[in-house]
């Protein structure tokens, strides 16, 4: 078994985000296979659906791949339970609130538990809602991640001291993609996420080179980086997965850097 904190034992963390089924589940597993020789500390799963909302044009493409080769919740499921053995690293999901309603959300969280998937990002969920999820959660020990954008201002400190897992900080307005720079004030924000929580802070949305890497990882535990590695997946297609393997050693290694 494997849990988050592990994440973030051996200095800073890289978080790698994949769209499961693009371009198919095949290549999806050996992608996984690749994350973890080259060093990711904990991988995002993203689950496809029809109106990805946070999502910008590079993943909402590769939701719409995934679709259309028939890729459903159980048949991911179904490569999880083929591969996770052989991927001693952690792994959350990363999907919206009507995928898990409409699998069943105790069904849905139940065999989570059994595919020692440890969290749960949803990105349509706000702070708010989130007790339509957390009971559940707690229930089979699986993390609710919340997400701090730099808008949360005044919720900051209220959604920190309730944040399990790690908290997945916002980069910058918008949706997900690949940005040239990153003007937020990353530092002050997760200086203030501290002031209320020992739980882990990883930034993402927008990074996509080791030098941004570097930077943001500076002021955060860790560095997620989504729509980089999909655009990888969407240009090299089955032959991505040495590629991808090859960005995550790169990337690990900036966030390592001194």
């Amino acid at each position: 078994m494997t849990d988050i904190s592990d994440a973030f034992s051996k200095g800073k963390a890289f978080i790698a985000f994949v769209t499961c089924g693009d371009p198919d589940l095949d290549t999806t597993a050996q992608i996984l296979r690749s994350m973890a020789s080259n060093g990711v500390d904990l991988i995002e799963l993203g689950i496809p659906f029809s109106d990805p909302t946070a999502e910008g044009p590079v993943i909402q493409e590769a939701n719409v791949r995934a679709l259309s080769n028939g890729t459903t919740t159980d048949r991911i499921f179904e490569m999880l339970e083929k591969v996770r053995g052989e991927i001693p690293v952690p792994m959350v999901f990363m999907t919206y609130a009507n995928v898990v309603f409409s699998y069943g959300t105790e069904r849905f969280v139940s065999r989570c538990k059994d595919l020692d998937i440890q969290g749960l990002i949803l990105p349509d969920v706000p702070y708010e809602e989130k007790e339509d999820f957390l009971p559940v959660c707690e229930k089979y020990g699986l993390k609710l991640v919340s997400m701090i954008a730099p808008t949360s201002e005044s919720r900051i400190s209220m959604i920190s001291k309730e944040a399990e897992g790690f908290i997945y900080v916002v980069s910058s307005l918008g949706v997900t993609g690949v940005r040239s720079s990153i003007t937020t004030d990353i530092g002050a924000l997760t200086s203030l996420i501290r002031k209320n929580t020992g739980t882990p802070c990883a930034v993402g949305f927008g990074i996509s080179t080791p030098e941004q890497a570097y930077a943001m990882s500076r002021h955060a535990d860790g560095v997620i980086v989504g729509s980089a590695i999909v655009r990888i997946v969407a240009e090299y297609g089955k032959d991505s997965p040495a590629h991808v393997g090859e960005y995550v050693r790169k990337m690990k290694d900036a966030v390592m850097k001194d």
